[in-house]
Formats: C-alpha cells, sequence, structure tokens
C-alpha cells in the first residue's frame, strides 16, 4: 500500500508540474473517466482490516470545497421565525451550488487539486436545500445525485472524499429538543448513507459540521447556551445517532471508516473527559473531528509570535494524550490557509503567509493529524485556473505532500 501511494503521489506532482493549461469553469459534469490521467469512478472495495489510522495517514493533506454544496439562503437564518429554507432561483442543485460565488463544479477543478499535491477533498452539504417543509426531512433526489456526481470527480482521480452535514445541524439543533434531533438525524444519515453505500472505502462520512453543543432558541426566540452538561448529553448523543445510523445501512457501511465531530470542534471542549466517542460495531473505525489548532492566536493577532507556537503545539499535546495515544485518528476538517498581515503580531520576525502555512502544517502532520485547508471560491485555490493562487503556497503544499509520501 505504501508503495502505491508513493508511486501515486509522485505522478501527481509530476502531473502538477507537466500542467500547462487551464481549466473551464463549465466542463462536463460526465464522471466517466479517460485512460491517460483517471482510474474508474469507484470500484466500491473494501480493503480488508483497513483501519481509520491507515485511511488517516493516506489522506495526506486535504482542502475543502468551501461556499459550494454548503450554501444556502441565509436571509435572517438567526431569526425563531426562519421556519424553513427559502428556495433560490428555479430550485434546482446549480442554484445552491453557486449561491455564495462558486462556479459550477468540474472534473477539472477536482483534476487541479489532486495535480496540486491534495490527496482528499472535503465536500461540506447543507443538505436541506431542495428539500420540502412537510416534517420527513427527505433529501431531494437531484440535489443528493450533485453530491453524488462531485464525489465521483474526486474517485475519478483516486481522492479521498469527507462528506458530512454542514450548516443544517445549526438549523436542526437550535429548533429542537434532544430526542427530535435524535429523530431527525438519524433520518438525515440513513439516507445519506444509504446513497453511498456501495462506495469504496475513499468515501468517508464525517457527522456534523461546527454546532454539537451549540445554542438554542428559547420560548422567546433567544439564542441561549446549553448547560455544560446537556451541551455534553446533545454532542455526545447525535455522535452515536451518526454512527448507529450509517452502520444499519449495511453493506459497505458497515466497515467505513466515520468521523465523530468534536464539541464545537473546538480543541479544549472536545479533549474533555466530558466528550465521549460514540461507540461502534466494528473496530478502529473511527476519527474524531476538531478545526484550526491555532483558532485563538489567529483572532487575536498574534501569529508569528512565540506565543502562536507555543498554543498550537500545547493544542496539538491535548489531542494526542486524548486520541491518538488511545488509537483515534485526529482529522483537522478545517484549517487555515491563508494569514491576512493583519493577523499577525508585532513581534513576528516573519509575516509571509506561505511560511506560516507550512509551519503549521508541518506541525500538524507531525502529530499524524489530517488537516484539511478551509478554502472558499478563487481563494487559495483558484478554481477557473484550477491550481493554486500563490506560487509560494503552491511549492509549500507540493513540497509536504512529497515528503508526507516518502513517510
Amino acid at each position: 500500500m505504501k508503495k502505491f501511494k508513493k508511486a501515486f503521489l509522485s505522478l501527481l506532482l509530476a502531473a502538477a508540474v507537466l500542467a500547462t493549461s487551464a481549466c473551464s469553469s463549465t466542463g462536463d459534469n460526465d464522471s466517466t473517466a479517460d485512460s491517460d490521467n483517471k482510474t474508474v469512478a469507484d470500484d466500491g472495495v473494501m480493503r480488508e482490516d483497513l483501519t481509520a489510522t491507515q485511511v488517516s495517514q493516506e489522506m495526506g493533506l486535504g482542502l475543502n470545497l468551501g461556499n459550494t454544496m454548503e450554501a444556502y439562503s441565509s436571509s435572517n437564518c438567526e431569526s425563531i421565525d426562519y421556519t424553513w429554507i427559502p428556495t433560490i432561483g428555479d430550485n434546482t442543485p446549480t442554484d445552491y451550488e453557486t449561491c455564495w460565488g462558486a462556479p459550477v463544479t468540474t472534473q477539472e477543478m477536482i483534476d487541479g487539486i489532486r495535480d496540486a499535491g491534495f490527496n482528499t477533498v472535503r465536500i461540506p452539504v447543507f443538505w436541506g436545500n431542495m428539500m420540502e417543509d412537510d416534517g420527513t426531512y427527505t433529501i431531494n433526489t437531484d440535489y443528493i445525485e450533485r453530491v453524488g456526481e462531485i464525489v465521483d470527480y474526486c474517485r475519478n482521480d483516486g481522492l479521498y472524499v469527507v462528506i458530512n452535514i454542514h450548516h443544517f445541524d445549526e438549523f436542526i439543533i437550535r429548533r429542537n429538543d434532544l430526542e427530535s434531533c435524535k429523530t431527525i438525524f438519524n433520518t438525515l444519515w440513513t439516507q445519506i448513507a444509504e446513497y453511498f453505500k456501495d462506495y469504496s472505502d475513499y468515501v468517508v462520512f464525517e457527522g456534523f459540521n461546527e454546532y454539537l453543543g451549540g445554542d438554542q432558541f428559547d420560548e422567546n426566540g433567544t439564542l441561549t447556551s446549553l448547560s455544560t452538561s446537556d451541551a455534553y448529553e446533545f454532542t455526545n448523543a447525535l455522535n452515536q445517532v451518526f454512527v448507529d445510523a450509517v452502520r444499519a445501512t449495511g453493506g459497505n457501511n458497515e466497515e467505513r471508516v466515520l468521523i465523530a465531530s468534536g464539541y464545537w470542534t473546538n480543541i479544549d471542549l472536545t479533549t474533555s473527559s466530558k466528550f465521549e466517542m460514540p461507540t461502534d460495531t466494528v473496530d478502529n473505525k473511527l476519527m474524531v473531528s476538531v478545526h484550526y489548532v491555532d483558532n485563538s492566536v489567529y483572532w487575536s493577532n498574534e501569529i508569528g509570535s512565540d506565543w502562536w507556537l507555543e498554543y498550537s503545539t500545547e493544542q496539538c499535546e491535548e489531542l494526542k494524550s486524548a486520541f491518538t495515544d488511545n488509537g483515534i485518528p485526529v482529522f483537522i476538517g478545517e484549517t487555515t490557509s491563508s494569514y491576512p498581515i493583519s493577523n499577525y503580531s508585532s513581534s513576528a520576525t516573519s509575516t509571509d503567509s506561505s511560511e506560516s502555512l507550512d509551519t503549521m502544517l508541518r506541525l500538524i502532520t507531525s502529530y499524524g493529524f489530517t488537516p484539511v485547508l478551509w478554502d472558499k471560491p478563487n481563494g487559495f485555490y483558484d478554481r477557473d485556473a484550477c491550481e493554486i493562487t500563490s506560487s509560494t503556497d503552491a511549492e509549500v503544499i507540493a513540497t509536504l505532500a512529497a515528503e508526507l509520501a516518502e513517510d
């Protein structure tokens, strides 16, 4: 497996060097592979005795397809009166895929992600789009098929794919008690898991995004924080519902690697003894997801300071002690891709974003965690040119990807 991975990533890096043409954002959506640089879409094979730790190691560096399939009509979403999701345009998958500024996703865009050295694509998904307001939480067929097309683009390129419930978890948790939330999320994950149950183990499910343990509307329509005990109860219970729902669909889902989401994906809250990993029917198939090991320093405008590296290292040590030392791999589902000059410390010895990116990715991967860069349309990755926007960022990714392939 390691030899195959090394050869595969070497080909990816070679393709990145040789690529000379920009892609079109209007390329066709056919997931059929060509014979030159793509595999057959997905062979449905589940590798025997594959563990979550092995998957984590193979995932390498990841990129989020942000502000795309998780985009939705967010007008007045903070109000209790916002009881359902308004439609956009003609109420087609494209209307939502593009409503936050993303171009229509194409095979060529994913090819560029592969060529840059990434081995994983995280596809955040808002499953409430195009859903009828009838209380059944039935996912729209056209919408899930569009998500499936993008999964196929990734699998055509041999990439790992992570699918989650994104933002819709906020919508549901804010408005429902725990038992109702459990019922709704069981309904949602049963449908998602059924649709993708025949895909190979390169397709990974992540239960939620950042809202486990989040606020709820009270009887006055005011968002209020759950008590600590209630917040952990929600978090632990809903992660368990996610795992149970997926496993119950059978087939490849009986052994698929799953990612349990942390309490607000906050490292300190998730590494608390109050957070419980869900039980599973199989061994060594679970990861845990948290976000941004340098989050507090970033928003304190102290990037590049001694505190930045000390704090981030302490966060990694917490994760190691709570999870990896106990055989549970850590998935950093969102991590910083760009460091604005305004977020640097006055004591920083360097204010180069690419250098900071390199430092943070090397720290994260030195602990064996899987980092997935958060990115929005034409930010870190240019979806029109199908390449990383900055040449120095591109060098960071290509170099580290090659080193990880050698490990």
